[in-house]
């Protein structure tokens, strides 16, 4: 039996579909086989990690999350596929942390690191009965958007009920008041600014006159030392030499007074010769 063009066609169609898919599945096999998974658990609040985001290890995309569910009422399990290629073992911790808006969307993302923290570099196995391996977990470093922009509302809402409590009409009118007398202690500073200036400006006049008559001083002193005083030394000196040849002559005229009359004796002749 013969097939028509047609039915030649729509197997030939059919062939190219299962050796695709095969092919697909072929590839992710193969793919699937390069990975291992891991979970993480932990106690935070995880709000915008989803499936598919990625998992860094260093800062380097080393795999994707696969789930993120709820273990129980307090706790989030995270499951992850990690490429077999990124060092993971006992001394790796994972972070889940939040990227700003330059890098990825308008309001960031959240995603999985994983550093290392530890000493023992000995591959991470699942505990026994255990389907997965567990990578600890370190606190998070996530905040929502819709909770920072809340925290913010409140705090403007804080201040601004603060603010309404401070500055009330009393308290205005007591500020307006505090500035008018700055401004008059302000203004009186100024003027006592230029007065002092002008006192300085006239005693750097005063200055400036007064230092010929101290010049004068100074050259007079210089001239008392070194012409009046000396003279004046010497003037006393010789007083005093008179005044003692008067002393010594008083006591003569009080031992002989004919000395006034006959004059002093004249002294012994010496050695040869002759009165």
């Amino acid at each position: 039996m013969k097939l028509g063009v047609d039915a030649k066609a729509k197997l030939l169609f059919a062939a190219v579909v299962v050796v695709g898919s095969a092919s697909v599945a072929a590839w992710y096999l193969v793919r699937g086989s390069e990975y291992t998974t891991y979970r993480i658990e932990t106690h935070d609040p995880v709000s915008g990690l989803i499936a598919d985001a990625p998992v860094e290890y260093h800062g380097v995309d080393v795999g994707r999350v696969v789930s993120v569910e709820l273990a129980d009422s307090r706790t989030v399990r995270v499951l992850m596929r990690i490429h077999d290629g990124a060092p993971v073992t006992r001394a790796t911790v994972a972070t889940i942390t939040a990227r700003g808006v330059a890098t990825r969307g308008f309001t960031g993302y959240v995603y999985v690191a994983l550093e290392d923290a530890g000493g023992d570099f000995r591959p991470l196995v699942a505990r026994s009965g255990e389907r997965y391996a567990e990578i600890p977990i370190t606190p998070s470093h996530i905040e929502s958007l819709d909770l920072a922009m809340s925290e913010v509302n409140g705090n403007v809402r804080y201040m601004t009920g603060l603010l309404k409590d401070i500055l009330d009409r009393k308290t205005i009118a007591s500020l307006k008041d505090s500035v008018e007398s700055l401004q008059r202690v302000s203004k009186t500073l100024a003027d006592n600014n230029e007065r002092l200036g002008a006192l300085i400006a006239n005693g750097d006049r005063l200055s400036r006159e007064l230092q010929p008559l101290v010049q004068s001083s100074q050259d007079t002193v210089r001239a008392l030392q070194t012409q009046v005083l000396p003279e004046a030394h010497r003037a006393l000196t010789s007083l005093d030499d008179l005044s003692t040849s008067l002393k010594g002559f008083a006591a003569k005229v009080d031992r002989d007074p004919s000395v006034i009359v006959r004059g002093a004796k004249p002294p012994a002749p010496g050695p040869g010769e002759k009165r």
